[in-house]
């Protein structure tokens, strides 16, 4: 697997705490502007990810989309919503990058 299929993953996955904290700011779709700029991130986080797909199938792909824009989206809420900071909630934050980990070492077969 090539380094430009991670950039692609990544990327997709660091774009889709984007386009969640323009859809909140786009207060169900009222502010034009937010919902353009929801609309412009979910499209260039969808693409990327269907380029990465093509090289890590769908399953590892959407898996370590979905752990990317949760655990992005979770610390924007901390930052940006003063969601709480507690033990447990940053354990679970963990245990999503040691899932993601855990897809990308299995993907393969390696473990």
């Amino acid at each position: 697997m090539d380094l430009t299929t991670w950039v692609y993953i990544v990327v997709a996955g660091l774009l889709e705490p984007c386009w969640v904290i323009c859809l909140e700011r786009s207060e169900r779709f009222k502010k034009m502007s937010w919902t353009a700029a929801t609309c412009i991130f979910l499209f260039f986080s969808l693409f990327l990810l269907s380029l990465a797909m093509q090289e890590l199938g769908p399953g590892t792909s959407y898996a370590i989309w979905t752990g990317i824009g949760a655990l992005g989206t979770l610390v924007a809420g901390i930052i940006l919503f003063k969601e709480p900071v507690t033990w447990l909630r940053i354990f679970f934050i963990l245990m999503i990058v040691v899932g993601i980990v855990g897809i990308n070492l299995t993907a393969s077969g390696g473990l």
